[in-house]
């Protein structure tokens, strides 16, 4: 046999071993995150809260209690969390939201949140439902739009002719 193909069985069978690592490693990821999932909804209760701000920030500049910023593993603590500062009852807090719920979020408002700890899972309005804010648009999405309208334009003055 050559050397390339060789080579290329080589390089082929790495990635195979690759491939077999990586599917048990996501599959143990899966069922640990499964059994915190389960843990956050054993112990989550629903509060009303005031939302005062909420930003993206690190987790030594969020004003969460030390032995919580103690307990975080060094790789994270570089890792920029969203952190929400919320009034529940008498009471100014610094929360842990979650990825999917943080931009839901609505800013100076009442909302009723599913809080499990110090980590927000649930938001709901507490006077009517939250808007959801409208994303940034990608490039290629304004560039399609721009595009559309010229050729609106264009038929609109083809028309008038």
């Amino acid at each position: 046999m050559s050397t390339l193909t060789i080579v290329l069985l080589v390089i082929l069978a790495i990635m195979i071993v690759g491939l077999i690592v990586l599917y048990f490693l996501g599959k143990k990821a899966e069922k640990r995150k499964a059994e915190q999932d389960e843990q956050l909804a054993a112990v989550a209760q629903t509060v009303t809260m005031l939302i005062i701000d909420k930003k993206r920030m690190r987790i030594k500049d969020s004003g969460l209690p030390q032995a919580v910023i103690d307990q975080t593993p060094k790789l994270m603590r570089r890792s920029k969390l969203p952190i929400v500062k919320a009034k529940v009852g008498p009471k100014v807090m610094s929360l842990i939201a979650d990825e999917a719920v943080f931009d839901l979020i609505p800013i100076k408002k009442e909302v009723k949140a599913t809080v499990s700890g110090i980590y927000i899972t649930k938001v709901t309005g507490v006077r009517g439902p939250l808007e959801k804010p409208e994303g940034k648009k990608s490039w290629r999405a304004r560039l399609k739009a721009k595009a559309d309208k010229a050729t609106a334009e264009l038929e609109k003055e083809k028309k008038n002719k």
